[in-house]
């Protein structure tokens, strides 16, 4: 048996199996990740997603974010491996996605139950009511964006550096991650609080850890069973393959 057939069997023979993703997942949709070689901080500055410049200079902020986010995000397209993961859902195999990544490749792809742990671009919010409306209602040639119910500032629906995790993404976060016995985890390092302490979590409740990166992450020498070292459309598409080969 290979070490895809291995991964295959647990996800088969699992009662309740969720998938962990990160930054690796879309890089192959084109999106870049934040951190490494490549990375968006090489480029900007990260006090850019500071909660505070954001209120003290909004339509500066804005219009970085829409440099970096909504002219390239809107123009990428789910992966394999995104793909894979809503079959996998569909079928039966997985019972939802845990996501740090706030660019809704998930939602695309067809996840219906879809945790996203920092938020999503695809909304934006108002500061003042809570009001939340699509972006694609949000002219970005007139920023800062501002409520049409009262009048007040809005921003990117995603947590900012200085902001509180949304209590419903972490609540339902945690709780999938300690009814899972299988986790898989995708494309992530391991290096972001608070996330990072959801597969450990796990982890400590018996759950057996799926990990697929092209290189070893922080969990893989500590709470990892089975490493699948590829990026992640080749290692979901050799995972598929042998799913069907073992249904």
């Amino acid at each position: 048996m290979n070490i895809y057939q291995e991964a295959a069997k647990q996800i088969i023979d699992a009662r309740y199996c969720v998938a962990f993703t990160g930054a690796g997942i879309s890089v192959e949709s084109g999106i870049p990740p934040f951190r490494g070689r490549n990375g968006l901080w090489n480029k900007y500055d990260p006090k850019t997603f500071e909660i505070d410049y954001f209120l003290q200079d909004s339509a500066k902020a804005w219009m970085i974010l829409r440099d970096i986010f909504y002219d390239l995000f809107g123009q990428v397209l789910p992966n394999t491996a995104h793909y894979a993961l809503a079959e996998m859902e569909q079928r039966g195999l997985l019972k939802s996605v845990i996501t740090q990544n706030i660019d809704n490749l998930h939602k695309d792809a067809g996840n219906k139950e879809v945790y996203e742990f920092h938020g999503s671009l695809k909304q934006i919010v108002c500061l003042n009511c809570g009001q939340k409306v699509n972006v694609a209602r949000v002219d970005m040639n007139r920023l800062p964006p501002t409520c049409l119910t009262c009048g007040g500032l809005m921003k990117p629906d995603v947590v900012f550096f200085g902001e509180a995790i949304p209590e419903y993404a972490a609540s339902k976060s945690f709780e999938a991650s300690q009814k899972a016995d299988c986790m898989i985890l995708i494309g992530t390092t391991g290096t972001v609080a608070p996330a990072n302490i959801i597969p450990p979590r796990a982890k400590d409740g018996g759950t057996t850890i799926i990990e697929i990166n092209p290189e070893p992450s922080e969990y893989t020498n500590w709470i990892t069973d089975i490493f699948i070292q590829e990026n992640a459309t080749t290692a979901m598409e050799n995972l598929m393959e042998a799913i069907n080969g073992l249904s």
